[in-house]
């Protein structure tokens, strides 16, 4: 459906007009990336609802996280959240939602090899910049792939363990901070938002979510002189409706904004589906800096376990493949009938 070459985005050019980008789950981006044996931050495969099927042009290994689409390597199902070995003629692919969530990120040992642009290897599809193109991934697309890691053949079998996974409850209350243009609204307007379940409308990409539900009123006007967007800002236009601004958001906007999503649970929202419900609740910024370094915390332990995985004691089995520089995956590849086993 959508497959686009995302990083942490593009960030600190928002003063120029250049949104961010990134991906919309950068912690699922993180744990991928730290799994196939890269820094967390390099750039991966965010891959939406349904997902390509790619032909593996060497050897390396790739990680999934984030939404359960049905990852498989020749046709057999494959374990997300674990460091899978790949060879040349092995076909990856998806087979479809398995449950809650719509984005997962598919991480390659030595990253996504595409140019930076502004120190980003994000894709900003509303411009073409960044990424493959400035596009989506489309059948017959060769994605050339970074040097392979030092050691990554130890790394094959890692997994990250169940606490140490993000979590992406679809019932969890959307937690925001009231403002900055909180004094635009009445009081009965800020307590519609705070205590009303909105829907999701079919107009939510990775710019923004727009809901459907209870006006949110405002005092007077809903424009006021254009100012900068942040990442999870709520705006509300004169219609009453909310919009939560995403990765892809514009980097200014004239509407009043009621709240900002906490960033750790925007994600959360990110993983949502059109028609699926929401419901804020009022936060404080103490306790988003909270949630942001119990996520670093996470991410620290996954790494503390990726070196103590790679300095265990060799086990004798047959002769290594050998491999050099990277690999490339090749879109819209045939099945292979090559038995594939789990490390």
């Amino acid at each position: 459906m959508s497959t686009t070459v995302q990083d942490f985005g593009r960030w600190g050019h928002q003063a120029m007009g250049m949104p961010v980008a990134g991906a919309m789950d950068p912690e699922a981006l993180a744990v991928a990336n730290i799994l196939a044996g890269n820094d967390p931050g390099s750039a991966a495969l965010e891959i939406t609802l349904l997902g390509p099927t790619m032909t593996a042009e060497g050897d390396g290994t790739v990680a999934v996280a984030g939404a359960d689409l049905g990852f498989c390597v020749n046709g057999i199902p494959a374990p997300q959240w674990t460091c899978v070995a790949v060879k040349g003629g092995d076909v990856i692919a998806f087979s479809g939602p398995k449950g809650r969530g719509c984005r997962a990120v598919l991480a390659v040992s030595g990253g996504i090899g595409v140019p930076l642009v502004m120190g980003s290897r994000s894709t900003y599809t509303r411009a073409g910049i960044g990424g493959f193109e400035g596009r989506a991934l489309k059948t017959g697309d060769t994605v050339v792939c970074g040097e392979l890691p030092p050691l990554w053949k130890r790394t094959v079998g890692f997994c990250c363990p169940e606490a140490l996974r993000p979590l992406r409850d679809p019932e969890a209350p959307i937690r925001a901070v009231p403002g900055p243009q909180d004094d635009a609204f009445t009081e009965e307007g800020l307590e519609t938002l705070f205590g009303s379940i909105y829907t999701i409308s079919t107009q939510a990409d990775r710019m923004g979510y727009r809901m459907e539900g209870p006006k949110v009123a405002h005092k007077a006007g809903a424009d006021i002189v254009s100012d900068a967007i942040p990442l999870g800002a709520v705006q509300v236009p004169g219609h009453g409706q909310p919009i939560v601004m995403l990765a892809d958001r514009q980097t200014t906007g004239g509407y009043t904004k009621a709240a900002v999503v906490l960033t750790a649970d925007l994600a959360v929202l990110a993983q949502r589906m059109p028609k699926e419900k929401v419901r804020f609740v009022r936060s404080t910024p103490e306790e988003g800096a909270g949630l942001l370094a119990e996520r670093s915390r996470r991410l620290a332990e996954l790494c503390r376990l990726r070196a103590e995985y790679r300095s265990r004691p060799a086990e004798r089995s047959g002769p290594a493949r050998a491999a050099s520089g990277g690999f490339t995956v090749r879109l819209g590849g045939k099945t292979s009938t090559i038995e594939w086993q789990e490390l």
